[in-house]
């Protein structure tokens, strides 16, 4: 059974189907959740701070996924990587958002302004470079034999595909692993820095 903390996430997430964030009601929240207002302002504090908390939840969410699909074998590991980071980004708008730092109107932001960890009770969830790298120290971490740079080209790879979504089916996704096995395939000895200053091009944010 979930604790009122979880069905409170939970009942904001649920929310967020019927309207934009800046629609709903502390006490509409807490009504889906079957608590009392009060409990809801006891988790949280405020509207800030339960938005805070959703966020959290949803990279903490995705990470652990990632962790899971670091159990696969060695060759495999950057694949299984990329495919969760598709299907879970495609799943959750929240997850979409944090890893591609587009945050449309409808959605709850994360604040990150001086004194945000008191108003929220908590740090605000990873800015998607600080994620990326959280997901790529530990896919090194598991598999000693990856370089950085290799594991960081196969979450750039992905987070293309979340960026400009592929169709959401077994074939699509089969197309998109394909290039990160290739992507992948030579071993990368530096970290992605951007693309070339004398091609013109800008560093991905």
């Amino acid at each position: 059974m979930p604790t009122a903390r979880q069905a409170l996430l939970d009942a904001a997430h649920r929310a967020l189907d019927d309207g934009p964030w800046r629609t709903v009601r502390m006490v509409d929240v807490a009504a889906r959740a079957g608590v009392s207002r009060q409990t809801l302002y006891n988790e949280f504090g405020t509207k800030g701070g339960l938005a805070g908390a959703l966020l959290r939840r949803a990279a903490d969410g995705y990470l652990a996924g990632v962790d899971r699909a670091l159990t696969a074998s060695a060759p495999d590991r950057p694949v299984a990587v990329a495919l969760w980071t598709m299907r879970a980004a495609r799943q959750d708008v929240l997850v979409r958002a944090l890893l591609t730092g587009h945050w449309p109107d409808a959605l709850p932001r994360p604040d990150r302004g001086p004194g945000a960890r008191g108003r929220t009770g908590g740090t605000p969830p990873p800015a998607p470079a600080e994620l990326l790298a959280l997901v790529r120290d530990r896919m090194v971490a598991v598999s000693p034999e990856a370089t950085a740079g290799r594991c960081e080209i196969a979450l750039r790879l992905a987070l293309s595909c979340v960026t400009v979504p592929v169709p959401g089916d077994d074939a699509a996704d089969s197309r998109a692993l394909g290039l990160v096995r290739e992507g992948t395939r030579a071993a990368v000895p530096a970290r992605l820095s951007g693309p070339s200053r004398t091609a013109g091009g800008r560093s991905p944010r």
